[in-house]
């Protein structure tokens, strides 16, 4: 995967979630849109499960609607944002490797496989005037999958409301609402892959891994398990 590394003020006028400074919406984003809603798993004949979303802060459980599954060794993989033809994003980010996922405020957000909620944060305590790295993701779900990886979500306008640490989530289970909580500049999914962690070490959680390669094939109805650094 190749990686646009630009200047430093370029990547700040791109990004979605805000730098150190004053942070600034990105502009000209280049659509990059998942596969279309009549696709089907491949590996199945089944169809995919029914929906009913919030399109509001207030928590919901909720069914998804999912483009997916793809299996890979018998795990599941799902693109993160539904339905993936609302969302773009780019093969950047600013500072650390994360993908910015753009869609509309209210969007579903699901698990992008099975495993165990690792982290929940409902309340948004992000403050500007403090620029505490901690806090910057607002609302956010992390699970750590059966794959070994850890997935982050932030920027959430709602958490669902089983989503507590410990609870077990199936690929395709709604997590929360795309919002812009945090340091958002817009509505957006920050995403990040990284190697499992304790509670809080959120200069990892955040992301270490490019997703863009990983997000490009679970809309493409590909399933690829993201590889991790070295320890």
């Amino acid at each position: 995967m190749t990686h646009r590394r630009t200047l430093a003020a370029a990547a700040l006028l791109l990004a979605g979630c805000g730098g150190a400074g004053t942070p600034t919406p990105p502009v000209g984003t280049a659509a990059t849109t998942g596969v279309p809603a009549t696709l089907t798993d491949p590996s199945t004949t089944t169809s995919p499960p029914s929906s009913t979303t919030s399109t509001t802060t207030t928590t919901t459980t909720t069914t998804p609607v999912a483009v997916g599954p793809w299996h890979v060794d018998g795990r599941r993989y799902y693109f993160p944002v539904q339905p993936p033809e609302v969302a773009s994003y780019r093969d950047e980010h600013h500072d650390y490797p994360a993908t910015d996922i753009f869609a509309p405020a209210g969007t579903t957000v699901v698990a992008v496989t099975d495993g165990v909620v690792h982290e929940v944060s409902r309340d948004d305590t992000w403050d500007p005037e403090v620029d505490d790295g901690a806090t910057r993701g607002g609302r956010f779900v992390t699970i750590l999958g059966d794959d070994g990886v850890r997935y982050h979500a932030s920027h959430l306008a709602s958490v669902d409301a089983l989503m507590e640490p410990g609870v077990r989530v199936r690929a395709g289970q709604v997590i929360g609402t795309v919002g812009a909580t945090g340091n958002a500049n817009r509505p957006h999914l920050h995403f990040g892959i990284s190697r499992p962690g304790g509670p809080g070490d959120w200069e990892t959680r955040r992301g270490e891994v490019w997703p863009y390669q990983y997000l490009q094939a679970w809309a493409g109805g590909e399933a690829i398990t993201p590889v991790l650094p070295a320890e």
